[in-house]
């Protein structure tokens, strides 16, 4: 491993910029591959969905889709499942990629008018979307099931607040599971599934942490290799030391049913 004098730390400089230039042309995590290391959840989201959707009758809705391919991967009933999307790049991909397989999205926004009528669905997933409760209890059907899994509010916190000096990211701190299950019930909701873990997530190099905070801005909100270059020296040496630099992620899932 390199160490740290003038002359090896202008090599990082320069490799970290062209980390932080390669995040512009948009999200790729295969760039992380063997780069970053995320520990287990003691839960399959995927299984859990599947679980749910084994019999199941009536409408389905996918919040927050994204691209559209976990959706696709679970062969959902074509005539009979729904997306929604907010942001306008994946609304356009969406709407090529998801009509062909029977599905129809819905752009969306705001978490509080989603476009469809009450009780339109049997079965309504959420995987790292914002939502309402009360309007998720609004549009399922007496008896019907919402689950989620969520990005908590202390995911790299430490991380970031070292990196940028102070506590920046905009996300609710006590965004947790006992808050979010209190919320449901007061909706009418019976939760049936509820589970929280803070995994650990490792970085090998500090090009792929430069990586990750510019395309996960909202966690690192206005961090640059300029910005934050004596705090990247320090934990390029700490990595040299350690072999890795470690961040504390916080991810909860539930599962409830509208009585």
């Amino acid at each position: 491993m390199m160490g740290t004098d003038k002359m090896d730390m202008d090599y990082w400089k320069k490799s970290w910029l062209q980390e932080e230039q390669r995040s512009f042309r948009g999200w790729d995590f295969y760039a992380l591959s063997g780069r970053m290391e995320e520990e287990e959840l003691p839960w399959n989201y995927e299984a859990a969905v599947r679980t749910y959707m084994n019999g199941l009758t009536g409408n389905l809705l996918d919040m927050g889709t994204g691209g559209g391919e976990f959706l696709l991967s679970l062969s959902p009933p074509p005539g009979r499942t729904y997306a929604t999307e907010a942001y306008p790049p994946n609304v356009e991909i969406c709407s090529k990629l998801l009509p062909p397989h029977g599905i129809e999205l819905r752009q969306v926004y705001s978490d509080d008018e989603l476009p469809f009528a009450d009780g339109s669905f049997e079965l309504v997933m959420n995987r790292h979307e914002a939502f309402s409760s009360r309007e998720v209890h609004r549009i399922l059907q007496p008896g019907g099931v919402f689950i989620t899994q969520q990005v908590g509010g202390r995911n790299n916190r430490a991380l970031s607040e070292f990196l940028l000096g102070e506590d920046a990211a905009p996300a609710d701190h006590y965004f947790s599971v006992e808050p979010v299950c209190s919320e449901l019930q007061r909706c009418g909701f019976k939760v049936i599934e509820a589970a929280e873990m803070f995994p650990l997530l490792r970085f090998r190099d500090i090009g792929a942490l430069v990586y990750f905070a510019k395309i996960i801005e909202w966690e690192f909100p206005d961090f640059s290799v300029e910005k934050c270059y004596d705090r990247l020296v320090l934990l390029q040496q700490q990595l040299e030391r350690e072999g890795y630099i470690e961040s504390m992620e916080h991810r909860f899932m539930i599962a409830a049913v509208k009585m």
